[in-house]
């Protein structure tokens, strides 16, 4: 039977009637707000606010969104700040960034779990959002850390110092918690609750679910595509996807559980790296800025979306060199371009944890990989179009729109027109570009697995030739589990499964 809150209204009325009947009456100890049980629709907006916590919201935002965006020289810092001294000198560590570790697993898959824990027959959609939100989670950890407790994880007192498990079979076991989610969806009855907006995602619509599954599937397979052992395996799942039929996300899959410009109720990104509730600067947003590679970057392609991902100054767009010691005069925050208004749209603004931007990236690198069919240069210019659009790109102020989008990779220049660039280097640098500010750690891992954008400079103050491709494990593993977590892989050169 479906699980209800527990609570209890106490009345004057009440009391009257059972102190005849009942001599526990008195015993008011059940706190309403505080229930011991709650049913999966209660607790999925939880877990879903818990993913774009996980990525966003921190002590100074630190989490993956940051981590990559510094990592891939989108973020820099102004002069006045010692705001990313670790990022920029690369100080690995068992406490460096421990913080996506660890919230991953005591918050945010734990909560999922929890959905499917209290579910019943009647719940069969909410475990299936809760194991393909698991799946992407657990992708998550695989690309930062390799392998990671998983099999044996989230059982709590029954397991509740779990074994690591190798990268590689976790990602084979994604594929089938996938499937598996998808199925369930597919064959939900007429007595299964949909979930309706308690859904923050996609209010229920469960086509929509699956179209997401199928694009983690997508994107799964497609980190694996350098592995010559794996070919076979990924054209099959490549075709169980085909074959299922739903396709892949359409929409750009955003979290909003109702923010508003109160405390503690912002949008997190908006929160940690734009303004206050008074509409006051916030200090992240002062010392944040983009990095002097990036302006550089987009002023060479001339791209449009630079005035949407970063501020313009009066003196036009300006960037740091990471890691600069001793700023010359003309780099405080207003000489530089912080985090510009396509990503800061407002305190009530949606979070993205996945864009349709990346999802067309993504089937255009498989469809020049031969694993789908399709028009890979036309999935790479709507991939284009649609970052354009979720940066308000091609808006004019009077509602109408231009087709920048086209006049832009028209553009017979490098990493921009196809016909002019090597395509799989394109896909990746251009995903780079509409990642930028939204999933930095996306970006980070497939810099990794492809080395694209190429010539990414490392900080000025760095000793390494480049960024690290690995975290190192916490230390609250080191800790409380300690028998089972593994010497730390050298973060510079023990490069993840489908890297190598």
């Amino acid at each position: 039977m479906k699980k209800y809150i527990k609570y209890v209204q106490v009345s004057l009325l009440a009391l009257a009637i059972s102190s005849c009947d009942n001599d526990n009456y008195l015993d008011v100890n059940v706190d309403p707000n505080n229930p011991t049980e709650v049913s999966p629709d209660l607790i999925l907006p939880t877990a879903q606010n818990y993913t774009v916590r996980n990525m966003y919201l921190g002590v100074g935002g630190r989490y993956t969104n940051t981590f990559g965006n510094i990592m891939m020289a989108n973020w820099s810092e102004t002069d006045g700040y010692s705001w990313y001294d670790d990022e920029f000198g690369y100080i690995m560590g068992s406490n460096f960034y421990d913080r996506i570790f660890d919230y991953s697993y005591i918050y945010t898959l734990k909560t999922y779990q929890e959905v499917i824990n209290a579910g019943d027959e009647t719940t069969d959609n909410f475990t299936a959002i809760a194991e393909i939100m698991k799946a992407y989670h657990f992708q998550m950890l695989v690309d930062g850390y390799g392998d990671i407790p998983y099999f044996e994880a989230l059982q709590r007192e029954n397991a509740a110092t779990p074994a690591y498990d190798s990268a590689e079979a976790i990602y084979d076991d994604l594929i089938i918690k996938l499937d598996e989610a998808i199925t369930t969806i597919k064959e939900a009855d007429s007595d299964d609750q949909v979930p309706g907006s308690g859904d923050i995602v996609f209010n229920g619509n469960m086509t929509s679910w699956i179209q997401f599954a199928n694009t983690l599937k997508l994107r799964i397979l497609v980190r694996q595509s350098g592995m010559s052992s794996k070919q076979a395996y990924i054209q099959e799942n490549m075709n169980n996807i085909v074959a299922e039929g739903s396709g892949f996300l359409l929409e750009d899959a955003l979290v909003n559980p109702g923010y508003t410009n109160d405390d503690g109720k912002q949008n997190p990104f908006f929160q940690d790296f734009g303004e206050n509730i008074a509409g006051e600067a916030v200090n992240n947003n002062l010392a944040t800025c983009a990095s002097e590679f990036v302006i550089d970057f987009l002023q060479n392609a001339s791209d449009p979306r630079i005035d949407r991902l970063y501020e313009e100054p009066a003196g036009g767009h300006k960037g740091t060199p990471q890691g600069l010691t001793n700023y010359p005069d003309g780099f405080e925050a207003a000489d530089v371009s912080n985090i510009g208004p396509g990503l800061l749209k407002g305190s009530t603004q949606s979070s993205p944890i996945m864009l349709a931007a990346e999802s067309l990236f993504l089937q255009a690198e498989a469809a020049q990989r031969g694993y789908l069919s399709g028009n890979a240069q036309a999935l790479y210019e709507q991939a284009i179009t649609a970052s354009f659009n979720f940066l308000g790109a091609d808006a004019n102020e009077d509602g109408s729109t231009d087709d920048d989008a086209a006049t832009y990779f028209g553009q017979s220049k490098t990493n921009v027109g196809w016909s002019s660039s090597d395509p799989i280097e394109a896909i990746i640098t251009q995903k780079w570009i509409a990642l930028n500010g939204t999933n930095g750690w996306e970006s980070w891992v497939e810099y990794n697995r492809t080395g694209y954008p190429a010539n990414v400079p490392v900080a000025l103050n760095q000793t390494n030739a480049d960024r690290p491709v690995r975290l190192s494990y916490p230390a609250s593993e080191r800790v409380g589990n300690a028998a089972n977590v593994p010497n730390q892989p050298n973060e510079f050169s023990d490069k993840i499964f489908w890297a190598n």
